[in-house]
């Protein structure tokens, strides 16, 4: 019996000694350092991943579709209409949605749908669920901050 625990011990001992090892023989930055810095996830796994996304999306992005809000001029009486999966925030006047028989545009700082008719809150994040002549029209001088795409009619 004391043979056997012995020989436990000398065999976890042999393991222990031979990880450690391999811990402490390891280059900083190499592939057998366990430890994940946040330079290598900016700068390595996060342009790796944008890649892969853009690349199964249909090779990158389009200009229409920023990173940054475009702030927008829209004139008393005009109508923008959005494409799917735009946002916007009206930041200046006021404005009525334009839904369709699908329904109107998500306004996802209130948490529900404004349907068409409805008065545009300010400040409010808004998202355009599909390309289907979702908007809005202006009732004053308005101006709003978009990112993605959109037209005016």
């Amino acid at each position: 019996m004391k043979s056997r625990i012995i020989k436990v011990l000398i065999a976890a001992a042999a393991i222990t000694a031979v990880i450690g090892g391999t811990i402490a023989l390891a280059e900083p930055g190499d592939t057998d350092d366990p430890v994940v810095t946040k330079s290598y996830i900016v700068n390595v796994v996060v342009p790796q991943l944008k890649a892969y996304v853009e690349e199964r999306l249909g090779g990158g992005s389009s200009d229409s579709y920023a990173d940054t809000f475009a702030v927008v001029n829209v004139s008393p009486g005009q109508t923008v209409l959005f494409d799917g999966g735009a946002q916007f925030i009206l930041r200046k006047g006021n404005g009525v949605i334009v839904g369709t028989a699908q329904g109107g545009i998500a306004d996802t700082t209130a948490g529900y749908d404004l349907p068409d008719g409805t008065e545009m809150p300010s400040n409010h994040m808004l998202i355009v669920p599909r390309d289907d002549g979702r908007g809005f029209v202006a009732s004053n001088e308005v101006i709003i901050m978009v990112r993605g795409g959109y037209s005016f009619r």
